[in-house]
């Protein structure tokens, strides 16, 4: 097998693997002497079926099999020996020649390669970012007074005007700090993302991704394919943060995370007070699904960087009014 590439730009690699008879021809040969071992034909006992009668039947199949074992080998070795830290899958070239599926045949098989790009970054005080002290308006007040109001009509338990005012402004407070605190994170995010410059191979992840999410529309895939790269962007930072501060997910880590969840979760359904074996097999139940124990690396990843992050910059307070910060972008 003959084996070519030529570099794209930084992060793409079109790859060409020129396959001939002899590449696959053993290959072929053991599959077709298996399939006569195991082939159950009519007038033919186990093991005896004719060779011929085996490649008028499986040939093809068989022909797909083997050209294809050697096309898995010989990006594999393209991989390992160039040492690439593969981004997603390689995917077939949009140059690709046509294939006439003969057996004796030469291919030529041309494949997408991307790659991860080096994300570098640092933090330090230069890096200012600000922090949000949100001041309450009389019409926010005004509004949640009269939702509380309509809230405990017809209960029994009868609130004054000055434990409204108070509730409202314990209520509205609150909010507007988780708000601020949220928004502090977010923005934390945005601005490294843009220092570290993070260029990615669009088009190859947009092909890539379309190929694994075959049943999302192009409707809905136009619309979340730019989150997606802004929440891949991120992902790529927060990694070098992780690398740079030496920081390790540990068990525990995890098992914590997901435990808060848990109970989180309890009291937004009023339960305060939930035994701990419930608690712990609900977090055991968490940690068996693949797909959460992901969502929970992840958390605990933000949660680590983001720390570390605040102690590094500067975090300049900021007032503003209600209407401002709901303006903010």
């Amino acid at each position: 097998m003959k084996t070519s590439h030529k570099k794209i730009d930084a992060l793409n690699i079109e790859l060409t693997l020129e396959i001939g008879k002899d590449d696959y021809a053993e290959i072929e040969r053991k599959k077709i002497a298996e399939r006569k071992r195991t082939a159950d034909f009519k007038g033919f006992r186990k093991g005896m079926v004719p060779e011929g009668m085996i490649r008028r039947v499986y040939g093809d199949q068989i022909l797909y099999e083997a050209v294809n074992q050697v096309i898995s080998k010989g990006l594999q070795d393209f991989i390992e020996g160039e040492k690439l830290n593969v981004l997603g899958e390689p995917l077939g070239s949009e140059n690709q020649p046509e294939v006439e599926w003969k057996d004796g045949n030469d291919f030529t098989f041309m494949f997408d390669i991307a790659l991860y790009p080096e994300v570098k970054v640092s933090a330090d005080k230069k890096d200012s970012i600000p922090s949000y002290t949100v001041s309450i308006s009389a019409k926010d007040k005004a509004g949640m007074k009269e939702n509380l109001k309509k809230y405990y009509e017809g209960k029994k338990e009868e609130k004054s005007d000055a434990d409204l005012d108070k509730e409202v402004s314990e209520r509205l407070e609150s909010e507007y700090k988780n708000e601020a605190d949220w928004r502090l994170s977010a923005d934390i995010r945005r601005h490294f993302v843009e220092k570290a410059k993070v260029q990615l191979p669009e088009a190859f992840l947009k092909r890539w991704l379309k190929a694994s999410n075959e049943k999302v529309t192009d409707e809905q895939f136009e619309a979340e394919f730019p989150r997606f790269l802004e929440d891949f962007r991120w992902q790529l930072v927060r990694g070098a943060f992780m690398k740079l501060y030496g920081f390790k997910i540990e068990k525990k880590d995890i098992e914590d995370a997901a435990r808060a969840y848990v109970t989180y979760q309890y009291a937004m359904y009023g339960m305060g007070n939930v035994p701990e074996d419930i608690i712990k097999n609900s977090v055991e139940q968490m940690l068996a699904d693949g797909k959460q124990t992901d969502r929970l690396i992840e958390q605990v990843e933000d949660s680590k960087v983001l720390a570390k992050l605040k102690e590094e910059i500067t975090i300049a307070p900021k007032k503003i009014t209600s209407e401002k910060f709901r303006e903010l972008k």
